[in-house]
């Protein structure tokens, strides 16, 4: 089968390679891959992983070969899932605990969106507890996490605050966004959950907008700046926390991207996908990714 490996130093930083296919574990299924996307974190594991490492985690497809445990879906179930690495492939050995089936009317490419995304997303805001009624401010809301927690927040009856860019604000309101403002530092009042990725400046903004008691949920730091806090910021926000979230020590992700599945089925919840094509133009949607030239997910599909 064919593969995809890295290939650091390239100018097109991937390559594809034909090597054996995998075998499964008694726990685990062969899924045949349709679709898979890339997350934002997998561009600088290109650059640090050594040359032949294969890439990839969100993966959408039919199962090949069941489990011989029988614990999981049978040949033929259209699934999602997520795995370590080595996604970016025609066929994938995955655990059964990694995979929801998925229902007739979500697409293979839809689907793959979901596993690192959607997961972050829906477990990120549970943190918060019960949103009805509460206020809750989304950094970073364009990407791929922030659209689907604003969309998941508002779907829990929570007045969601999103901080964007103008261009996005009319996309985020169109998903339950109340209010859509350029920094977290423009928001206006406090809220009892925050989720930060951007960090530095946008961490320290945030610290003076979380009410007492409430939660910041730390999930990145992609402005690539320090980030400081001394006990005197909590001053007027006592008892509100610092909640680190690193979605691989989160548990398996099957039941949730069955949730999640479910609710694109139902019409419920949008992904946006903002690059969609053949894999073999893998290299282009990798550059584009970096250049942030488009918005949402980039799913590559497999014939």
């Amino acid at each position: 089968m064919f593969t995809v490996i890295n290939a650091p130093g390239g100018a097109e930083r991937i390559g594809f390679s034909q090597v054996e296919a995998p075998v499964a574990a008694a726990n685990q299924v062969l899924v045949d891959v349709r679709a898979f996307s890339v997350n934002r974190g997998e561009l600088g594991l290109l650059d640090v992983r050594p040359a032949g490492w294969r890439p990839g985690q969100d993966i959408a497809g039919t199962v090949a070969a069941a489990a011989a445990d029988a614990s999981g879906p049978a040949v033929g179930a259209r699934v999602v899932g997520r795995v370590e690495g080595g996604g970016w492939a025609e066929q994938v050995a995955v655990d059964v605990g990694e995979v929801a089936v998925l229902p007739d009317e979500v697409s293979f490419a839809d689907a793959a969106t979901l596993p690192v995304a959607g997961v972050t997303a829906l477990r990120t805001l549970r943190l918060g507890g019960n949103l009805l009624g509460q206020r809750v401010l989304i950094t970073a809301a364009s990407g791929a996490v922030g659209r689907f927690q604003v969309e998941l927040a508002a779907a829990g009856g929570a007045l969601v605050t999103a901080v964007a860019g103008k261009r996005h604000e009319d996309g985020l309101r169109a998903l339950g966004a109340a209010e859509v403002v350029p920094e977290t530092a423009a928001a206006d009042g406090l809220f009892s959950l925050i989720s930060e990725s951007p960090g530095g400046a946008s961490l320290t903004a945030a610290i003076s907008k979380i009410e007492p008691g409430g939660t910041i949920v730390l999930t990145g730091t992609t402005s690539g700046e320090p980030g400081t806090a001394s006990i005197y910021d909590f001053i007027g926000h006592e008892g509100a926390r610092i909640q680190s979230f690193l979605s691989y020590a989160t548990g398996p992700f099957g039941t949730d991207l069955g949730r999640l599945a479910a609710l694109i089925a139902a019409g419920r919840l949008h992904p946006a996908i903002g690059y969609l094509d053949d894999w073999k133009s893998l290299p282009d949607a990798l550059a584009a990714f970096a250049d942030r030239a488009f918005t949402g997910k980039a799913v590559l599909t497999i014939p």
